[in-house]
């Protein structure tokens, strides 16, 4: 019998190896996009998605703003998204919001006048009624937008801001003139919140005008305002913008202080001139529902 003689060949060894380090390669490709790229590319999603939110409240501010001036029960619709969806194919969380109505039955905010302007109740009320978004990111900073006396507040944990200013028309003659259209917003049981990342709609209309305008005189040392509001720091930014030229002349004063139970609020007094205000309140109807609101 003759003697075979083996050839030992490495072909088969050498791909196989190539196999291997090509998953290797796809693999590292793969985790690097899930760990760099993607939160990346989620937190623009995010980030574009608070923008968006922006120019819903705005646009839902202008639509209150104007019912207001109209003065007609003319229901209308501003959309609200909630939040966003994760990306296919890769490992991501989606965005979810909180959205409510905070009306006169469930805000502690409030304008407090001393002396109380007439008509007003003997506390000197007025109520600071909101509309609140409440972003829960995954990837970008977490935000708040509040419609809240008629400005748009954004909140998040290093600050907050007046995004738009109140409807405050301030003249500076032989008394600081502050005239404040302010809606009052009032929701409907069972429609004042939803959550999720779907959108949402907000129907407002107009309900009527109380015994308004509210008007009087506070003179220096008799009297003050205050406000009680979440969004000190906002409000108190925004007054000493619109008060601008009578804060630097020393003819009011605005800064967050204490009242006498010790609760921080923005307090508005008359320094050099009396603050002659006037008041003018419209009320609001407002529900939350999903898809398009029909009446």
């Amino acid at each position: 019998m003759k003697n075979k003689k083996l050839i030992k060949r490495k072909d088969a060894v050498a791909g196989v190896i190539e196999a291997l380090l090509l998953v290797a390669l796809v693999a590292i490709i793969i985790s690097t996009i899930q760990l760099v790229y993607v939160p990346q590319m989620m937190e623009q999603r995010e980030s574009d998605h608070m923008d968006d939110t922006e120019n819903q409240f705005s646009y839902l501010k202008s639509i209150i703003d104007l019912q207001s001036m109209v003065k007609e029960d003319i229901p209308i619709s501003s959309p609200i998204t909630l939040g966003s969806r994760e990306l296919p194919y890769f490992v991501t969380a989606r965005a979810f919001g909180q959205l409510d109505i905070i009306d006169v039955d469930r805000t502690d905010s409030k304008i407090i006048i001393i002396p109380p302007l007439p008509l007003l109740p003997p506390s000197g009320n007025i109520p600071l009624t909101s509309i609140k978004y409440e972003a829960h990111n995954s990837y970008f900073v977490d935000q708040i937008y509040a419609l809240e006396g008629g400005c748009v507040i954004v909140k998040q944990p290093d600050g907050e801001t007046v995004k738009i200013e109140p409807a405050i028309t301030v003249e500076n003659e032989t008394k600081i003139n502050i005239i404040y259209n302010i809606p009052i917003i009032t929701g409907v049981p069972g429609k004042n919140s939803t959550s999720g990342y779907k959108n949402c709609f907000v129907r407002t209309n107009y309900s009527g005008n109380r015994s308004s305008p509210y008007s009087g005189d506070i003179s220096p040392g008799l009297g003050f305002i205050r406000i009680y509001t979440d969004y000190l720091d906002a409000w108190n930014a925004s007054l000493n913008k619109l008060l601008k030229e009578a804060v630097d002349n020393g003819y009011v004063n605005v800064t967050i202080t204490q009242d006498l139970g010790g609760i921080d609020v923005v307090k508005i007094e008359p320094w050099g001139k009396t603050i002659h205000l006037e008041f003018t309140v419209t009320d609001i109807g407002a529900q939350i529902g999903p898809g398009i609101v029909i009446t």
